[in-house]
């Protein structure tokens, strides 16, 4: 089975004794009021979904990923994990000592040892993480109205918080990697998410399944652009279609806390690191991979990949053009494939498929299954009564 990122898997849940010694400075110690996405990566950390961190940048990781798309270390790792504070805050911790992070309910989530404090030019981040600094883009104006200062150090878990939802899908990495284990594959393809699944990632999902022993279904569920889709809704749209058009016993399905940044290129190295640490061998990489807007080439996600070694990632990346329904072809197809005009191709605009949506018309099924049609045609039909 693939290693981990940096070798080794990680786990911050720390056992009784040692939250016993931890618990025991918190009448001392400050408390920091977490928000969803602090959460989101503390989770990720916790589990050794973020392998091989272990807490929060200090300085020196986080200046390097921002120049080199590594760790000081060496190990690749293209976005910047941070906890920011605003400088009041700030004023009130001491390098060397515990602060506590506690979520919206007031509940212990964990310690962190507070390594480093440090301000940062948010401007800079926005520049070399979003390739923008324009405050439209959804990573840029969360990056612009967060806190100025940065702690870094290690995490120690006390608490995850717990999901009464997708129950049934959440695994951690250590347990998928038992799962794959247990269905004796070797190889594991990832396939990232964000959005409802139509015919072209249906093409593009089994076309991957002809070179691998299994395909990792692993849906964002943290936080996303208010326009999306709730994960939900795209949930029961995965469920549907495994049910219907695929080979149960070559698909898992699991969801990742994770929240997106639309942080394209780089988000999609970092796509494919979260999912190695998960267990998979391979990840698909399509047009536009956690892109937003026109703020990245159509295949920018897919040309970074070449600015690393294959033995520095490990994991396999595939790249796939736009793929579509070809009535000349009779069938899906890509660019690649497909020697035909746009005329003899189904394309069909996100805003044109909104508005099918709103009208309760299917869209051809060519497009979209009719039964994920119709669940997104009952959540347009509630959202806008």
């Amino acid at each position: 089975m693939i290693r981990p990122h940096g070798g080794v898997l990680i786990n911050r849940i720390v056992d009784s004794q040692k939250k016993k010694e931890i618990l025991d400075k918190l009448n001392y110690s400050v408390k920091i009021l977490l928000n969803k996405r602090h959460i989101s990566d503390i989770e990720m950390i916790a589990q050794g979904a973020f392998s091989p961190l272990k807490g929060f940048m200090c300085k020196k990781d986080y200046e390097s990923v921002l120049k080199d798309m590594r760790l000081s270390s060496g190990i690749v790792w293209s976005l910047p994990i941070t906890l920011d504070v605003n400088k009041e805050v700030a004023n009130n911790i001491k390098e060397g000592e515990f602060v506590f992070l506690k979520d919206e309910d007031d509940f212990l989530v964990a310690a962190l040892k507070v390594e480093e404090k440090f301000e940062y030019d948010k401007k800079k981040e926005a520049i070399l993480v979003y390739r923008t600094d324009d405050e439209k883009h959804p990573g840029v104006a969360r990056l612009y109205s967060q806190g100025e200062v940065y702690l870094g150090g290690e995490i120690f878990v006390l608490r995850l918080t717990e999901h009464k939802d997708f129950a049934n899908y959440r695994f951690t990495p250590k347990q998928t990697r038992e799962i794959f284990k247990t269905k004796n594959w070797r190889t594991v393809v990832g396939f990232q998410t964000r959005n409802p699944i139509h015919r072209a990632h249906e093409y593009i999902i089994k076309c991957a399944l002809e070179v691998v022993d299994g395909v990792f279904i692993h849906p964002i569920v943290g936080e996303t652009k208010q326009d999306d889709i709730p994960a939900e809704v795209r949930i029961k749209c995965y469920e549907v279609l495994i049910e219907n058009y695929f080979p149960k016993d070559r698909v898992v399905l699991c969801v990742n806390p994770a929240y997106m940044r639309y942080a394209g290129p780089r988000e999609a190295i970092f796509h494919a690191i979260v999912r190695k640490n998960y267990g998979c061998t391979h990840f698909i990489v399509g047009r536009d991979h956690a892109g937003v807007g026109n703020y990245y080439g159509p295949y920018d996600a897919q040309k970074i990949f070449y600015e690393f070694k294959p033995e520095e990632l490990e994991i396999t990346p595939l790249f796939f053009e736009n793929t579509f329904y070809c009535m000349k072809c009779n069938g899906m197809a890509s660019y690649k494939t497909c020697p035909h005009t746009d005329n003899d191709r189904i394309i069909l605009s996100g805003t044109k498929v909104r508005k099918m949506l709103q009208d309760e018309e299917v869209p051809p099924v060519e497009f979209t299954r009719p039964e994920i049609a119709n669940i997104l045609i009952d959540y347009t039909k509630n959202k806008l009564t």
